[in-house]
């Protein structure tokens, strides 16, 4: 892939740009193996199934951007220090889509008088822009400001936008007061008549609120979804608790007639989502149920023959770890973006055995990935 931005040295977030991608490729597998490895001490490896691959571009499906420069020239990128406001409007990883809507939404920026956040000074309202493109094409846009000032300017040009970019679904004001390294707030203000995002998975339709988690490749997260759906299928369990569930991504793609899956969420606004996705599905509340409430305690009140985990990047962690092992269910299905602390939680779950192991490349032209690791009990 070229990059001007790269080459300028304005933007080097994908630190191996400079690797071909195969070679990119064949560097995670081997490196995740060799992690896994070491977290399994004597027990043996799993099967190692042929790593997923991404477009190597275009590929991701949510904008995370800083908003800089002024009201009249903003800037839609990054906030470096040396350089300050870098405009990546042309970012070559995100969907056509996207690329298309970032110029409109910094047009907007103007026409709404949004005035770009300064980090040297501390003055300004508008931090970020985040857009996600659905597979359909729709987006949801959200604005993240330190206070509501603007609130009536954006409900005011909000008519034009939705001219400008007919495919906008969604769009919501998010508030972030604090000057912290902090992408987002606690509170959305959400200003259409639509307040979710559909994606259509796998034949699946999740609902995507403002808040809720979703990969950023979503084709390897359908890839995922598949495998996860194909190796729990072989286990045939009866019972399947999906901690942490959000939208409902894994639950959904794993009921089948006669199993019972639970998915567990802190968030009441992503259960809701997850239920309207079962009933889009036509899939009975009987059968799958979402359930609002801590995932731990959850764990060690009722059982079940199959866990699945899907955690950030700092793992399970110790505790949970240790609860998955000692509540002791047939098999537990681990999705990690972090092969380190994948390999650290499996070292703390000593009872399991890793029988088959997969990475996928969600995040091409960096380390980063996503690895499944399907275990059972010894």
């Amino acid at each position: 892939m070229e990059c001007g931005h790269y080459d300028r040295f304005e933007c080097r977030s994908c630190t191996w740009l400079e690797r071909p991608y195969d070679d990119q490729l064949a560097a995670k597998h081997a490196t995740t193996r060799e992690l896994v490895r070491a977290g399994l001490g004597h027990r043996p490896e799993p099967e190692w199934l042929p790593p997923v691959p991404s477009a190597p571009e275009g590929f991701r499906t949510k904008a995370k951007m800083v908003v800089g420069g002024t009201i009249d020239a903003p800037s839609v990128g990054l906030w470096d220090p040396g350089r300050g406001a870098v405009d990546l409007r042309d970012c070559a990883l995100h969907t056509p889509g996207i690329q298309a809507a970032l110029p409109v939404l910094a047009g907007f920026v103007t026409r709404a008088a949004l005035a770009p956040y300064d980090v040297p000074t501390r003055n300004g309202e508008l931090k970020h822009v985040l857009v996600t493109e659905s597979p359909a094409g729709e987006l949801m846009v959200r604005w993240v400001l330190r206070s509501t000032e603007a609130e009536a300017r954006i409900r005011k040009h909000l008519p034009w936008l939705l001219g400008e970019l007919a495919a906008l679904r969604v769009m919501t004001i998010n508030v972030q007061p604090a000057h912290a390294a902090l992408l987002e707030g606690e509170r959305e203000l959400v200003l259409t008549e639509q307040e979710t995002l559909p994606m259509e998975v796998n034949g699946l339709t999740l609902h995507l609120g403002p808040r809720s988690f979703f990969q950023t490749n979503t084709d390897v997260a359908a890839a995922l979804y598949r495998s996860a759906q194909e190796w729990v299928d072989e286990l045939a369990p009866a019972t399947v608790h999906d901690l942490y569930c959000g939208v409902g991504g894994f639950a959904l793609h794993l009921a089948a007639p006669g199993r019972a899956v639970t998915g567990i969420e802190i968030s009441g606004d992503a259960v809701a989502a997850a239920e309207r996705g079962r009933d889009g599905a036509g899939l009975s509340a009987d059968r799958v149920r979402f359930v609002t409430g801590d995932a731990t305690a959850y764990l060690l009140e009722e059982r079940a023959d199959l866990v699945v985990v899907n955690p950030p990047r700092r793992g399970l962690g110790a505790e949970l770890a240790a609860r998955l092992e000692e509540s002791g269910p047939a098999a537990v299905l681990y999705s990690s973006c972090n092969p380190e602390t994948l390999a650290r939680d499996l070292a703390t779950m000593r009872s399991y055995l890793p029988i088959r192991a997969q990475v996928l490349d969600m995040f091409p032209q960096t380390a980063h990935l996503e690895v499944l690791v399907l275990l059972t009990r010894a």
